[in-house]
């Protein structure tokens, strides 16, 4: 056993003969994107609708929050009552850590018991603390960022450039269109946890608003290396709309490990009016830039 896994060890407080039983959250719980190991008598933690997942995530701010967690040790008072310890995995005044037998794999994840506070409405007092995990080692103790939980963060709308762009384009010519391929950072929470969020689009598709789309992988390119174009069949007023697919991962506060998300988001942004233009070309006798404009220009 190295050094430092018998520092982690502890800790945090496992399964033992002198640990408190706890009581599994009722289906109330349902609904919340995160769980923990069914082979360490962990539960599935759930919420009930949309407003506690989104409560849970981050996405409401914490003085509306109906639910808080936190994980923290197991405490054990001079009475030999159980307590919920402090997020530092130390023990208030007058308590003491209770320390465990069971050691973590190099490279697993020690993860403390999970502790909730409920509230009726957010002008009520806070509850006590329950604990709702046993905590153990492994990274399937921490929370997942789900694709729904993926689609609530504030990624940016898609930016759209035309060339040329100067409020008009020409019929059987190429408008050329392009994107930026830039990944974003976005920070969110979930569960109690930090969670950094790197948000990466991969495929983008145009509707050119004449009933044409385009899907494609590659960002565009400016001319003369332009990849990404279409060609105007008929005069009018269009606009283009670009959507935006993104993919991501998530790396949780205190690992190295990052994740993958299962699954994707979009983001939309669609460009001023402009309008589709037919123009021939002929001989004509002066400048058509003289003043006054020659008749024939």
């Amino acid at each position: 056993m190295s050094p430092r896994q018998a520092m982690m060890g502890a800790v945090i407080v496992a399964l033992t003969a002198f640990a408190p039983t706890w009581t599994a959250p009722t289906s109330e719980d349902e609904g919340i994107g995160g769980h923990v190991s069914d082979d360490r008598s962990a539960i599935e933690m759930l919420a009930r609708d949309a407003e506690r997942a989104a409560t849970i995530n981050g996405s409401i701010p914490a003085e509306l929050r109906l639910f808080r967690y936190e994980r923290a040790p197991f405490c054990r008072e001079a009475a030999g009552m159980w307590v919920k310890g402090l997020a530092d995995g130390t023990c208030g005044e007058g308590a003491d850590l209770a320390l465990t037998a069971v050691q973590c794999e190099e490279g697993d994840t020690l993860v403390m018991p999970m502790w909730r506070q409920a509230r009726a409405t957010p002008v009520d007092e806070w509850g006590p603390w329950q604990q709702i995990d046993a905590g153990g080692c492994g990274v399937d103790l921490l929370p997942v960022l789900t694709e729904a939980d993926f689609r609530r963060l504030p990624l940016p709308a898609p930016v759209l450039t035309l060339q040329p762009d100067r409020g008009w384009v020409l019929i059987n010519i190429e408008t050329i269109v392009s994107t930026d391929p830039t990944p974003v950072t976005l920070r969110t929470e979930l569960l109690g946890y930090g969670i950094t969020v790197e948000a990466t689009p991969t495929r983008w598709t145009y509707d050119f608003g004449d009933g044409h789309t385009l899907s494609t992988r590659s960002p565009g390119h400016p001319y003369p290396h332009h990849d990404v174009f279409h060609e105007y069949e008929n005069p009018g007023t269009t606009t283009i709309t670009l959507n935006a697919e993104w993919t991501g991962r998530y790396q949780i506060d205190g690992s190295p490990i990052w994740r993958d998300i299962n699954g994707t988001a979009n983001t939309t942004t669609t460009s001023p009016p402009f309008t589709v233009e037919e123009r021939t070309s002929r001989l004509v006798a002066d400048l058509c830039t003289d003043r006054p404009k020659p008749p024939d220009c």
